[in-house]
């Protein structure tokens, strides 16, 4: 079955890979072709072979790899954005549906090009490597904009003053139509006007007016014309010698060595016309002279610019984290001025962005902030004025300041670390580089170890005679010792304490003692009673207590046994002995020597014939102590002196006790005496050698520490340029380095260089150019032909140009025109307007030179006179058109000073010395006061008032005065008062001490401490008051007075007393305690014989610590002497009583004082010091008794008797030195001013001195006059030789002077601002335009230029840079002249800093049913055009249906409604159905309904808004009628009943009636 072929096709693939042996134009592709039914189906390729079968296989470019570099793709910008065709490719804007944008296409062209010349081939290649780029995308296109016109101005006066005539006005473009918007509508209105006033009659109908034509390019005549006519031809380079340097001789070669200047001529034409704008015959508009219509002229010559430099390096070297892209310069020359209107200079500097991206460079560096190490601390800073006149500076001590420099370093790239330079990246860099980041502080507390006192304990008890050496026992001479602790010690080094061991020398020394325990009782040998024997415990002691092997004890030992005595029952009891009293001197002299004693008492009398008691003498025994000569002898050492090394006390240098690492181990040593008390240094064998203290000790030898500077700074930089003049002075470089460590501990010391300076290798001098100029040629006409050939005088006279010109280096040699324009200074005029005088000219000689000048305030004056025939001529004898003198002002070298502006505040000089860098951490004190110098800038005024340079005045351009700042005055407090007593009569307490203010702080002084109401200051320290210092001193109790009646024996109850004192005699008993007297006479008991006889009682034991109710205390003794009869009974031998609080028994408690103020060194201002108190142990009735009470009674002390503490510094303010003066912010005027500043490095803290306000300080710089060329405005247009027609308007460029500030410019000499030629070439200094001719239809001057504006979209911008329009309206003068009219014109030109615009819609008020309706944009200009016109609101209100009943109108609320003094009736629709007069309404007469209602309305504009209408409809079939108030707000209802007044309001909310007879006038 065969196929209709109607539904087959051929497709063909995609072309496969390029196949062949070798890269190039060898190889082969192919690709499949199929046989395709419609429906989408493949079937055999025979059914589809009737077709032309595409080719399946073509030659191809085999590419390689290596290819790659050879080829890429080229692509051009996007062109703009068009609207995709619609159906049948119409391109049909879609206005109606546009709300935002519409959808367009943009498209490139894509090449794929060789790298190596950029020519294109097949896309295949590139296509290899890379997808080709796309060559179309989608865009938006915003929606059509309309044209968008201003308002119209108001109309023009009347074209005539007589008679019919014409007046116009016109508006400009605003926005020109964009994508596809409407076009500007007509930008003229013209309407006609009439004069009242008729023209007067035989007044010409026609007016005639010469017309001149635009002058003609200049062009030069033909070869035989110039031959005739004498053109010259400048050349500015007839090498007159041929001889260059060699330096220059490329610039001769680069650039054109000839640069002619050509005169030509230009011509025009003229014409007469007339008021119609038909010609007429030129005799009609010129009476005597022809016009002129030839001129010579400069031939036109382009400016010419050398090649382009290369670029420069791109600013961007490195990655940045701002993502900025670098940019890059290039540069040409001017090599030929522009001349005769040719065209000026394109740009000569070019600017384009490198590095966009930037992803391929290293990293930048970055810079941070590196500091010195610290300086010395220092304690004077702190110090007021009143201290630092009383302090001894060498030993101050405590909290102090220290400060560091800072300086900037670059730190590499991290990836770049290893390959970096080490040098590069501590040299020091300008600190600019780190302002970014903030630095780190320069100023810091320290503080130096102050010495402090040792807190020390009391003297212990002297020891017993020993040995020096218990170990090695020497000789028979001895020391007895006492001893004192250290209770708290300094934490500083400096500080010994005193002396912890006295000794005295001794007879018969022992180290070891036999000691004796108490005897055990007494047994007797035959019982009862009588003599017998006691054991007692014997052990060898040390002298500290100690037992110890009996061995040591050399002495022959106390027996273990003694004997020992029993009384029998009539024996003589006596006591036991007493402890032995204290001794009653410290130490033996010759007329004194210590005793001390002990006593025993009878306790029972004997019986007859029994043993009698002991004599009273033997009751006593006394003892010599103390008995070593008073001669105390102690080691006094004196301060650690410094480390120093030691090779026998190497350790290797590793660590040291605690394991901290040190450099190595030294020693210190001391000087150790012995001195003898109140006398001084005696030989050392008299002290006691074990107690001699050390006088070698090791320690840490402080590390070496070598002097470290940074390497040295980068050079500065030498000027790159050539030196001004030969006698320039050399410029120098500079570099420096900073010590960052000082050396310490014999380290290498620190170089003496930090600052080099050197002086620039020499730099060429630049060379000096100068212009030469030649004599002008002769005067150039325009040819003869040219003249015949054109109306105008043929004479060959009148103007022309005469031209000249040279160009020389100093030395006389012919240089380049590019070197010259660079160097030489303003170009001397080449070409001038020169006069051929013509046979009726007048001639005159040349000016003569000027007169003398006779001073300042003289004029000068030059003369000339006609020649030849003028002196006859009668024009020519008109001093107004041919002056003979001329005067003017003599120049003047006067000048007067003038000050101006205000002084500068007061600038004290600057202590450091210019160009030295001060010390490493210098510490000079800033001064802020004293006297100073203040600056004022002085104008130099010339005789013309101008403005010139201060030198010629003065030779700083100021005024200096001296000034004085006064010097700031601290806050003064007296002396410190005495010390009150201590707080507490009895044990620990505080005293006080206080400072009183005396001046207070006075123009920023050190502010006072903080005082009390009383203007005070306070210390407190803590003290202790002895509680005991008065005690009763007791006398031993008398014998026991018994009173004996007959010959009774003397036993049994007795009295005995005792005397007491005070401790010291000449002191009232008052001041001891009298409540702990003791008793003065006791009942006593002597035993009578055969009594039993026991000891007296014992001590009583201790109650519980808590003195518990129901506890009980004992107290014991023993029996010493039986009774004789077994009968008699012995007394108690054991007593107890209850513990009774404060009575029988007492607790014990500690108390702690107050703290002290914190205590500092003796000669510390501030810093760590410690705060402390004391304690006491307090019995329970409040009395303060020995702290060995509260220890005997186990307490624990847990209270903290001293604590760290710190005094606040009183730092003041520490600035940073002043800045350099900085550039002056203007570089000419009146406003300049330079700037220093400075930095506060530490805020002031507690009592310091507060930092200043002023942080900057200003300075007037010299005024020095601001030259300047001032553009004037364009001159109106002027037409040469003629009324009307092309003419030119001008503008000046002159040289003025001014202030810099809002002061006028005044005019001065051009040299003063410089080339003017330059400045001249850079302008447009002349435009061509138009002066209409009457009757003429012309074009308006270009409108002003409107505000710039983007393309929007939902007020976001459309695009980056703005538009703006300008337009020129049509005028037409005569209406039959319409035909000749140009067509207006806009045009726009791109802008930045654009505004999104919007338009809307505004209307007014209505009138009469009208409103206005207007468009106006978002800034506030009504405009035409710009808004949608479909959303434009309506201007004409109408009713529907129409008014058309009698006396109706329709309501501004678009219904009808009834005018004034008929009330509606309405249908039951709501539709007026007739309008009724009012009641009592009488035409004018104001009492009416309406009227009367209105009373109640709110306020005359609101009322009619809220109450719109009044509506009147019957309300039943009687004769009430309802009157309707038709609201916006709501509907209020009145009803009107019959009712005679009208007069008067009834409330609001009461019915309205009124009466209603049927009358159909109603």
């Amino acid at each position: 079955m065969k196929m209709p072929s109607v539904c087959l096709l051929l497709v063909a693939g995609q072309w496969g890979q390029c196949i062949g042996e070798e890269c190039g134009s060898g190889g082969v592709q192919t690709r499949t072709i199929w046989c395709v039914h419609m429906e989408g189906w493949t079937t055999h390729h025979t059914h589809c072979q009737h077709m032309d079968k595409p080719e399946s296989q073509r030659h191809c470019f085999k590419v390689c790899d290596w290819h790659q570099d050879l080829f890429e793709w080229e692509v051009s910008d996007w062109g703009g954005c068009v609207l995709v065709p619609y159906f049948s490719n119409e391109l049909t804007l879609r206005t109606a549906e546009c709300i935002t944008a519409q959808h367009g296409i943009q498209r490139r062209k894509v090449h794929c090009v060789r790298t190596s010349n950029r020519t294109t081939v097949t896309s295949r290649i590139c296509e290899f490597f890379s997808q080709k780029p796309p060559v179309e995308q989608a865009c938006l296109i915003p929606c059509p904009q309309d044209c968008v016109v201003s308002d119209f101005t108001s109309w023009s006066s009347c074209s005539k003053t007589c008679g019919a005539g014409l007046q116009h006005r016109t508006r400009h473009v605003l926005a020109t139509p964009m994508y596809g918007g409407a076009s500007c509508p007509n930008l003229t209105e013209t309407r006609t006007c009439s004069s009242p006033v008729d023209c007067p009659a035989g007044e010409g109908e026609y007016q005639y007016s010469l017309k001149v034509g635009a002058w003609s390019a200049c062009r030069l005549p033909h070869h035989k014309d110039a031959l005739l006519s004498g053109r010259t031809t400048v050349d500015f380079f007839s090498n007159e010698n041929n001889t260059h340097h060699n330096h220059h001789q490329h610039a001769h070669n680069k650039y054109p060595m000839s640069w002619e200047l050509e005169v030509g001529y230009q011509t025009r034409q003229v014409r007469c016309t007339r008021s119609d704008g038909q010609n007429a015959m030129l005799s009609l508009c010129v009476k005597d002279n022809s016009p002129l219509t030839f001129q010579a002229c400069v031939m036109p010559k382009d400016c010419q610019t050398s090649d382009w430099s290369l670029w420069s390096p791109c600013s961007k070297t490195c990655r940045s984290t701002d993502l900025s892209p670098g940019y890059r310069l290039r540069s040409r020359i001017m090599t030929q001025i522009p001349v005769g209107g040719g065209k000026r200079c394109p740009a000569l500097e070019e600017k384009e962005a490198c590095n966009i991206i930037g992803d391929l460079l290293p990293n930048c560096p970055r810079y941070v902030w590196r500091t010195t190490d610290w300086g010395e601390c220092r304690i004077l800073p702190l110090l007021s004025q009143q201290d630092r006149r009383l302090a001894n500076i060498s030993i101050l001590c405590g909290g102090g300041i220290q400060s560091r420099k800072t300086y900037c370093v670059q730190v590499p790239d991290d990836s770049a670390l290893s390959s970096r330079d080490p040098l590069l990246l501590s040299r020091p860099i300008n600190a600019r580089l780190c302002a970014g980041e903030e630095p780190p502080s320069a100023v810091q507390h320290c503080s130096i170890p102050c010495q402090h006192h040792c807190l020390l304990s009391q003297w212990s008890p002297w020891g017993a005679c020993l040995h020096d050496n218990c170990k090695e026992p020497q000789g028979k001479k001895g020391f007895r010792q006492r001893r004192r602790k250290v209770l708290w010690e300094s934490s500083s080094p400096l500080e010994t304490c005193p002396h912890l061991v006295e000794s005295v020398p001794c007879e018969d020394p022992t180290c070891f003692l036999w000691q004796v325990q108490q005897e055990e009782r007494c047994i007797p040998t035959k019982s009862p009673c009588g003599p017998g024997t006691a054991v007692q415990n014997v052990t060898c002691v040390s002298a500290e207590g100690e037992d110890v092997p009996i061995a040591l004890c050399e002495a022959d030992p106390p027996p273990t046994e003694v004997a020992c005595e029993v009384p029998c029952s009539a024996d003589c009891v006596v006591s036991s002995w007493s402890s032995w009293s204290s001794c009653s001197h410290s130490c033996s002299t010759k007329n004194a020597e210590g005793r001390q004693s002990r006593t025993r008492t009878v306790l029972a009398l004997p019986g007859k014939g029994a043993k009698e008691c002991p004599a009273a003498p033997v009751l006593e025994e006394w003892r010599v102590c103390n008995d070593h000569p008073c001669m105390v002898f102690y080691w006094e050492a004196s301060a650690w002196g410094p480390c120093i090394e030691d090779a026998s006390m190497n350790l290797n240098g590793t660590s040291f006790w605690n394991g901290t690492p040190t450099c190595s181990v030294g020693v210190q040593i001391r000087k150790v005496n012995c001195m003898k008390m109140n006398v001084g240094p005696v030989i050392s064998k008299r002290c006691s050698d074990s107690a001699r203290p050390e006088t070698v000790r090791p320690c840490l030898l402080p590390c070496k520490k070598d002097c470290i500077v940074t390497p040295f700074s980068e050079w500065t930089a030498c000027p790159s340029t050539c030196m001004q003049g030969n006698n320039a002075t050399a410029a120098t470089q500079s570099r420096y380095r900073t010590i960052i460590q000082r050396s310490a501990n014999g380290g290498q010391e620190c170089p003496d260089t930090l600052y080099e300076e050197r002086e620039c290798e020499s730099l060429p001098v630049c060379p000096v150019y100068r212009w030469k100029t030649h004599k002008w040629h002769s005067c150039t006409l325009v040819p003869d032909s040219v003249r015949r050939g054109l109306s105008g005088p043929e004479e060959a006279c009148g103007n022309g140009l005469e031209t000249r010109g040279k160009c020389f280096l100093s030395f006389g040699e012919s240089a380049n025109i590019t070197e010259c324009l660079q160097w030489a200074g303003p170009l001397p005029p080449q070409s001038r307007e020169c006069w051929v005088a013509c046979k009726d000219d007048c001639t005159l000689t040349p000016w003569s030179k000027f007169s003398e000048c006779a001073g300042c305030g003289s004029s000068r004056s030059r003369k000339r006179s006609l020649t030849g025939r003028s002196k006859k001529k009668e024009h020519c004898l008109n001093e107004e058109s041919y002056p003979l003198e001329e005067t003017e002002t003599c120049p003047c070298d006067e000048f007067l000073s003038q000050p101006y502006g205000n002084w500068s505040a007061c600038i004290l000089p600057d202590p450091s010395a210019p160009g030295s860098l001060k010390g490493w951490m210098s510490h000079r004190e800033v001064k802020e006061c004293g006297q100073g110098l203040r600056y004022r800038a002085v104008a130099c005024i010339d005789q013309q008032g101008h403005l010139v340079s201060p030198t010629l005045c003065t030779d700083s351009g100021y005024m200096v005065e001296v000034c004085h700042i006064p010097c700031p005055l601290d806050c003064k407090l007296s002396d410190w008062s005495t010390w009150s007593a201590c707080s507490a009569s009895c044990g620990s307490g505080l005293k006080i001490r206080s400072k009183w203010l005396r001046e207070k702080a006075f123009n920023g002084g050190r502010p006072c401490p903080r005082l009390d109401l009383k203007n005070q200051v306070y210390q407190a320290v803590r003290c202790h008051s002895e509680c005991s210092q008065y005690e009763w001193r007791i006398e031993p109790w008398s014998i026991c007075t018994i009173n004996t009646v007959d010959d009774l024996p003397a036993c049994g109850e007795g009295v005995q007393s005792r005397k007491i004192r005070s401790v010291s005699g000449s002191l009232e008993d008052s001041l001891c305690d009298q409540e702990e007297m003791p008793p003065r006479a006791q009942v006593c008991f002597l035993a009578c014989p055969n009594d039993c006889v026991t000891t007296p009682w014992g001590p009583w034991s201790n109650c519980p610590l808590q003195c518990d109710q129901g506890t009980t205390r004992n107290r014991t003794r023993h029996i010493l002497r039986l009774p004789a009869s077994e009968n008699s009974a012995c007394p108690e031998l054991v007593q107890s009583e209850p513990c009774v609080l404060n009575s029988t028994c007492f607790t014990y408690q500690y108390r702690v004082s107050d703290w002290s103020t914190c205590q500092l060194g003796e000669n510390a201002i501030c810093g760590q010091g410690s705060r402390l108190r004391l304690l006491d142990c307090i019995r329970s009735n409040g009395k303060i008794v020995e702290l060995q009470k509260c220890e005997q009674f186990g307490l624990i002390n847990k209270w903290r008797l001293s604590e760290s503490c710190v005094v606040d510094c009183p730092v003041s303010c520490i600035l940073s030195d002043w800045s350099p003066w900085a550039e002056c912010s203007h570089t000419c005027g009146s406003q300049g001013q330079s700037v220093r500043t400075r930095t506060i490095l530490q805020e002031a803290h507690e009592e310091g001195r507060s930092c200043p306000n002023q942080l900057t300080q200003t300075k007037p710089c010299p005024i020095r006059p601001c030259y300047t060329w001032l553009l004037s405005d364009w001159s109106p247009c002027t037409v040469e030789g003629a009324a009307c027609g092309e003419g030119l308007r001008r503008r000046n460029l002159s040289c003025v002077v001014h202030w810099g500030d809002e002061s006028l410019p005044q005019p001065v000499e051009e040299e003063l601002c410089g080339d003017k030629l330059r400045q001249l070439i850079q302008q447009e200094m002349e435009q061509p335009c138009f002066v209409p001719c009457p009757g003429d239809c012309h074009l308006t001057v270009w409108s002003s230029w409107s505000s710039c504006q983007l393309t929007c979209l939902e007020g976001r911008s459309f695009e980056t840079t703005g538009r703006q329009a300008r337009s020129r309206a049509v005028i037409i003068q005569v209406m039959e002249n319409q035909g000749s009219c140009p067509h207006q014109v806009f045009e726009t030109q791109p802008c930045k800093g654009g505004k999104c615009h919007s338009y809307q819609w505004r209307t007014g008020g209505w009138s009469n049913n009208e409103r206005a309706v207007w468009c106006q944009r978002s800034d506030g200009v009504n405009v035409t055009g710009g808004c949608f016109p479909q959303k434009r609101p309506t201007t004409v209100r109408h009713c529907h249906p129409p008014c058309t009943k009698p006396f109706s109108h329709c309501t501004p609320s678009g219904v009808c409604g009834c005018e004034k003094g008929y009330t509606e009736v309405m249908t039951t629709h709501g539709f007026l159905d007739y309008c009724t007069r009012t009641p009592g309404v009488d035409n004018n007469k104001k009492a009416d309904v309406k009227t009367n209602s209105g009373r109640l309305k709110p306020g005359p504009s609101q009322a009619q808004d809220l109450f719109n209408e009044w509506t009147l409809r019957p309300v039943g079939p009687g004769t009430e009628m309802e009157i309707i108030f038709t609201a916006r707000a709501a509907g209020l209802r009145s009803f009107l009943k019959p009712s005679k007044t009208t007069k008067t309001s009834p409330p609001p909310q009461k019915p309205l009636t009124l009466a209603y007879d049927g009358d159909m006038d109603m």
